[in-house]
């Protein structure tokens, strides 16, 4: 599983990809975590509301930071 998170690098970008990090280890998932910030790369998603979470290529949350229990329920 590949996570995703799309941001510029601000506060709430930065707390999501903490939250997302947290979940999987929480749930002992075998995934990967990354962070994109190049704004063009991001446009190719589609999403005009930041941040946003990715799972396997698919926009789950956009616009909004999720705690951990959130994303744990997103990848169950």
């Amino acid at each position: 599983m590949t996570i995703t998170i799309l941001g510029t690098g601000c506060a709430s970008c930065k707390a999501l990809f903490a939250n997302a990090q947290a979940a999987v280890a929480q749930l002992g998932l075998d995934a990967v975590v990354n962070k994109e910030e190049d704004i063009v790369k991001i446009m190719e998603y589609n999403v005009m509301a930041l941040p946003a979470m990715v799972v396997d290529g698919k926009v789950v949350a956009k616009g909004r930071v999720l705690n951990v229990d959130q994303i744990k329920e997103l990848l169950t």
